[in-house]
């Protein structure tokens, strides 16, 4: 699999420069930062969550994990992780786990930890386990629009 057509689209369409980094493949988001020998805290792992009513996309760096309780009490409301199911589904341009930080694109409500919005540059999953997007951090602000953000997440 390449870059999700839709993602790709969305980048060009919206005028947001780019890099396209291959990287041998990989299932975690540390994993891919060890094998592109990025640090971790510039790539992004993207959580699908959800609540009562709808799914969230959740995006925090590679190298730390989410406390989701203090996502809860921020949000006051209950919250819990996606099924793997849940995820093909939603995110089904991408192969499973590699879901980019657009919810722009899926028309999901987008949380953005702020250790990630704090660095210079980001990595993200192109759509594949094989493929990383690289943004500014300015582009990459703009790709994720008014996501609102906060700190929810602890290292591993």
């Amino acid at each position: 699999m390449a870059v999700a057509i839709s993602l790709r689209e969305f980048l060009d369409d919206h005028h947001l420069p780019y890099d396209i980094e291959r990287h041998p493949h990989t299932q975690s988001s540390r994993d891919t930062a060890e094998a592109s020998h990025h640090p971790a805290d510039r790539v992004a792992k993207c959580l699908l969550l959800k609540d009562d009513e709808r799914y969230l996309l959740m995006v925090l760096p590679a190298d730390r994990r989410l406390h989701l309780g203090e996502l809860h009490r921020s949000m006051n409301r209950p919250i819990c992780l996606a099924t793997e199911d849940e995820v093909a589904k939603v995110f089904a341009d991408c192969e499973t786990g590699a879901i980019p930080p657009a919810g722009l694109l899926y028309d999901l409500d987008t949380i953005i930890d702020d250790v990630l919005l704090m660095q210079p540059d980001v990595y993200f999953e192109a759509g594949d386990h094989e493929q990383l997007i690289h943004m500014k951090q300015a582009d990459f602000r703009k790709l994720v629009g008014d996501a609102s953000h906060g700190d929810y997440s602890c290292h591993d």
